[in-house]
């Protein structure tokens, strides 16, 4: 009963043996839940399939035994069952399921072969007065004995015989079949290939480097020593040569064309379009702790260079100057802009580029830890410093477009308190937002990290942080049509400067959270309606605000599991005392009491019970919000005077 708001379990390689035991009945609010790489075994208990809220589940690398019907109702997005000993036929709806993978097992999806007539018993001829033992030779029929085969027997052979026909008949054609397709197939690849070469020369002029641009479906054309001249070398240092291998690579691999691909639709007027080449990061000498930061991008035969046709209106800018973006997909796949308007200010970075600026995304420029990833610290040769979000999902599940999309949404919003898009990077089906560096401080390290009492937030510090940070969500919901909801609001998406200055991040971002079934959830800062049914709306955030108030007023989490069962949900605790003055006086964090007055803590006490309603038509919008808070920063302005 104590474990009802565990949301994730992770046991993975800890050398666990035996059957798992049936003990999840009481786990609803479980979310992730990993048993990986153990030497489990057994059938999954039955009470699995009441984890209702359950997402992510890996279970790899074990002995466990049985059939899936247990799994089949629960709303998985990522399954991992491989190397067991699954069995049976796999339940169909878990093939629904986007991140399935189950290699590894025994299963059987065949149809059991019917069974075969069982064979006459012999007939007994035991002498019961001699002892003499029968001989096994079955007696011969009058037929047998005149040397002709039993009618049965030739019924039986004549019945093989035709069945064997059949099947070799089947066999035949399904071979001639295929053989055909193949034949067809190759004959039209060649004759493509054919048409293509004709067009290519007239089409694609050669560039300055000395060669053509590489399409699908042809061979690899080697590099030339112009180009390898571009290589990023090794280096320690972010200087003066990663700055010249940007410039001279956007500058001299500049193509314009206007091609029309097969299978490729791209429109018939007149496009400028830009082959811009990403370049491949040589490290020198990489620590441990880099190595799994730094992305790999030798694999160049598993990529192809395709350019995004733009008009030049629309191009956005890249590191030197004003192109169309480029993005390195696998092999066959060619992304598609659609309608997607790229008529934005931010940069274009490539892989290489900001690998030298984060120091190949060492643990050293680790600031913090998103919930869509981590948090990089980027210095540029010019001594600009930013942040880099790399985004840590499945991104092969992430069209290139959606990503696009994303990134010119999010570089429309442009408010004081919210985190600035400064660029972006689609590469190597990673994508990673580069972002202004605000500070590594966030509320939730003010309020919970605090090392002395004097350095603690003041109240009317306290006070002023509320009200930008509301002010950064009435302008997501009222300055967007339709209103942009964040859906992750909590402490740590509050970022404070040393002056205090409020900026918010992961604005935008909350498209993302759908696409993976691996992130965590704000179970805490949920409103009710939120973690009943996932319905997202602008007074959902509402509520987030309120927990984050309510936080603020008495420096507590939202769940403390050191307190008294009572007081370990804060919400359930505070919400029935925050209209009697004097339970409000108590709950008061110990490091501000006395700062206020009984009048302001009413006031402010007024709002989160208001933001926190149950039920979200009773909340009001984030606007009356910013006005009741603006109104007490004024009046504690003027009292401080």
């Amino acid at each position: 009963s104590t474990l009802t708001l565990l949301t994730d379990m992770s046991l993975s390689s800890n050398h666990l043996s035996g059957e798992i035991p049936d003990v999840f009945s009481a786990l609803t609010g479980l979310i992730n839940l990993d048993f990986s790489s153990n030497n489990l075994t057994g059938p999954l208990p039955p009470s699995m399939g009441n984890l209702k809220a359950l997402t992510t589940l890996h279970i790899q690398d074990n002995q466990i035994s049985g059939t899936l019907d247990v799994l089949q109702d629960l709303p998985l997005k990522d399954l991992n069952i491989q190397n067991n000993l699954f069995s049976g036929p796999v339940p169909p709806k878990l093939f629904n399921v986007p991140n399935f993978q189950r290699d590894g097992n025994p299963f059987n999806t065949s149809i059991a072969p019917s069974p075969l007539p069982a064979a006459p018993a012999p007939s007994p001829s035991l002498s019961p007065s001699t002892g003499h033992v029968p001989s096994k030779e079955p007696t011969k029929s009058p037929d047998v004995t005149n040397g002709n085969p039993p009618a049965s027997g030739k019924h039986t052979i004549w019945t093989v015989k035709f069945v064997g026909y059949i099947l070799v008949g089947v066999v035949s054609a399904v071979v001639i079949v295929l053989m055909v397709m193949f034949c067809v197939s190759k004959h039209k690849e060649r004759k493509s290939k054919k048409v293509f070469r004709k067009s290519k020369k007239d089409v694609y002029p050669k560039s300055k480097i000395g060669r053509e641009p590489q399409r699908l479906g042809e061979p690899k054309i080697k590099e030339v020593p112009e180009i390898k001249e571009h290589l990023v070398k090794p280096t320690n240092t972010v200087g003066k040569a990663a700055s010249n291998v940007v410039s001279n690579s956007s500058e001299e691999l500049k193509v314009n064309a206007s091609m029309k691909a097969p299978n490729v639709a791209y429109n018939t007027k007149e496009r400028e379009a830009t082959l811009y080449s990403p370049m491949r990061a040589i490290p020198g000498v990489i620590t441990k702790k880099q190595k799994e930061h730094v992305i790999d991008m030798e694999k160049s035969d598993d990529f192809v260079e395709e350019p995004l046709r733009l008009p030049q209106s629309v191009a956005p800018r890249t590191e030197k100057g004003t192109v169309s973006p480029s993005v390195r997909t696998k092999k066959g796949r060619v992304p598609s802009l659609g309608k997607i308007d790229l008529r934005t200010t931010v940069k274009s970075f490539s892989v290489a580029s900001l690998q030298q600026y984060t120091n190949s995304f060492s643990e050293e420029n680790l600031i913090r830890d998103s919930r869509f990833g981590k948090v990089y610290l980027a210095e540029l040769p010019d001594g600009e410093i930013l942040e880099v979000l790399k985004i840590d999902i499945d991104n092969s599940r992430v069209p290139v477009d959606v990503f696009l999309e994303l990134v010119v949404n999010i570089s429309e919003l442009s408010h004081p308190n919210i985190l600035a898009l400064v660029g972006y990077c689609a590469e190597f089906e990673q994508w990673l937002l580069v972002y202004e560096h605000c500070s590594k401080m966030t509320l939730h390290d003010e309020l919970h990290y605090v090392d002395e009492p004097s350095n603690a937030l003041s109240w009317n510090a306290r006070l002023q942080v509320a009200v930008e940070a509301a002010k950064a969500l009435q302008y997501l919901h009222d300055g967007r049509q339709p209103p942009l909801v964040h859906q992750n609001f909590e402490p740590s998406v509050v970022l404070l400067n040393s002056t205090l200055a409020v900026q918010i991040s992961e604005c935008g971002l909350a498209s993302l959270s759908q696409l993976s079934g691996s992130l965590h959830a704000l179970f805490h800062y949920e409103a009710p309606e939120v973690h009943e049914s996932r319905s997202f709306s602008d007074r959902s955030d509402v509520y987030s605000f309120g927990v984050v108030m309510l936080e603020l007023l008495t420096g507590r989490e939202p769940y403390d599991s050191s307190r008294p069962r009572a007081e370990q949900h804060l919400v359930r605790w505070a919400s029935t005392q925050l209209y009697d003055i004097d339970a409000i006086t108590k709950m008061v964090d110990p490091l501000i009491r006395g700062q206020c007055s009984e009048k302001a803590l009413s006031r402010f006490a007024d709002v989160i019970g208001s933001c926190i309603q149950p039920e979200p038509e009773f909340r009001p919008p984030m606007s009356e919000v910013v006005q009741a808070l603006t109104r007490m920063v004024s009046d504690a302005t003027k009292a401080s005077m």
